[in-house]
């Protein structure tokens, strides 16, 4: 009966009597066979099974006799070359004596499916997530970049994506630039060489850069395409280089020159004519605690450097008027607005597209009493007149005092000002005229030279 059982599908068929006893087994299975099951005959069932699965043979030969049959159940057997074998049985009642029929399926075959089904899983996961990091990457990148890059479908010659300093370039700022035909954003005598350029880049040919112009200003750009494919289809990866950037005379020197300012100690800043910032080392980021350039590219420098009103102006007339500044004290201010004594040296370069400026910034907290020479002149007023009370009114001292302090901070406002009077006076918040009265009360007048 077993045999036939065991030949009907099942890798292992037992009879067991009603003591649980193994009394006919039949083998369907050689490598079962291998593995030594022919010592499980005569033996209860409940001893060839590790122990956690004894209640499980337990329960199937009692539920056998009483409903008829069991469902599947997961049994780990024991061998001699195996300590634990995963079967699946099932048990039938034989209808007779209290024997039960065990019907047994090795399952490790579908137990390695399943592993090899979790591996594969696993690994679509880790490839997914490569996948989703890498496309995080370039949407970091594409967007940040300072090159101007658009993505130029061949087949219609029309733009598909670009990003912001695309748009900056092509005067797109509020409109994008999505769907426009290509062509369009260079001026007409440009055009039919962009065409040409898409033209060679679609035929797989090495497209040299071109000079075209822009049609929102009249800068010249270098523009360069190159063909790769995506999801079944080709694109077109278009840069726009600045023309007056894009050959330096000396490449090696300038990734030198942009080495030894990444590791300047002293912050050091580049901005536009409008004090926009375009690029900080790492000391700059470290002054104004922010933690990468792209969070203080496109903010003023203004945000950060000098103190409120006509001192932000004095730094900037002054390089504009002389080229450049030199040891200009002054603060900065972090982004949790903690200022910090500084000096700033600073100059001008010019850019096609107007100026530069690069500034300088250096700590100088640590010997801003040196930078005080009233200080000392101060503490020995002080002293003397606090040798006088007693023989003099109050009021009388109030009035020295008020006297000195005023003729301290005009000439702290004039040596601030390189001795400009109207500035000075913006300084002061004086009007011109009590700015002179005051000066020939404390007799400054003559030290001051006349204004142009």
């Amino acid at each position: 009966m077993a045999q036939a059982v065991a030949a009907a599908g099942g890798d292992v068929a037992m009879v067991i009597d009603g003591d649980g006893v193994i009394r006919d087994m039949a083998l369907g299975n050689e490598q079962i066979a291998r593995d030594g099951a022919d010592a499980w005959l005569d033996r209860p069932w409940a001893e060839t099974v590790t122990s956690d699965s004894r209640r499980k043979v337990d329960e199937m030969l009692r539920d056998a006799v009483t409903h008829g049959r069991t469902r599947w159940r997961e049994v780990n057997q024991v061998t001699p070359k195996r300590e634990s074998l995963l079967l699946r049985y099932v048990a039938v009642d034989a209808g007779r004596e209290g024997r039960v029929i065990a019907i047994g399926r090795d399952e490790r075959v579908t137990a390695e499916m399943q592993q090899r089904l979790l591996a594969a899983q696993q690994s679509m996961e880790r490839d997914y997530s490569r996948l989703r990091d890498a496309e995080f990457r370039y949407r970091l990148l594409f967007q940040t970049s300072s090159e101007a890059v658009i993505i130029v479908d061949p087949l219609t010659r029309r733009i598909v994506e670009a990003n912001p300093a695309a748009h900056g370039f092509a005067g797109a700022d509020k409109a994008p630039l999505a769907g426009e035909a290509f062509v369009k954003i260079f001026e007409p005598g440009s055009q039919d060489a962009a065409a040409a350029l898409l033209t060679l880049a679609q035929s797989g040919s090495q497209a040299n850069r071109a000079e075209m112009r822009l049609a929102s200003n009249d800068r010249e750009f270098l523009v360069s395409a190159s063909l790769f494919r995506q999801d079944r289809g080709s694109q077109c990866l278009v840069r726009l280089s600045p023309a007056e950037h894009s050959q330096p005379a000396s490449p090696d020197a300038g990734a030198r020159l942009q080495t030894l300012m990444e590791r300047m100690p002293d912050a050091f800043v580049v901005t536009d004519a409008s004090l926009i910032i375009l690029s900080a080392n790492p000391a700059f980021l470290e002054l104004v605690r922010v933690g990468s350039e792209s969070q203080v590219l496109g903010q003023t420098l203004n945000t950060f450097l000098g103190r409120a009103g006509l001192e932000r102006n004095l730094l900037l007339d002054n390089i504009r008027a002389h080229g450049y500044v030199r040891n200009f004290n002054t603060v900065i201010r972090d982004q949790y607005e903690e200022p910090e004594d500084v000096e700033v040296s600073g100059v001008s370069a010019p850019d096609a597209g107007g100026v530069s400026y690069g500034f300088s910034i250096r700590r100088v907290g640590w010997r801003s009493s040196e930078r005080s020479p009233a200080l000392p002149e101060l503490g020995r007023s002080v002293q003397q007149l606090t040798e006088l009370v007693g023989r003099v009114k109050l009021k009388d001292l109030v009035r020295e005092t008020t006297d000195l302090v005023e003729r301290l901070c005009i000439e702290a406002a004039l040596e601030l000002t390189r001795d400009n009077r109207a500035s000075a006076a913006d300084v002061l918040g004086l009007s011109r005229q009590s700015l002179y009265s005051k000066l020939h009360r404390f007799g400054l007048v003559t030290s001051i030279p006349p204004e142009n």
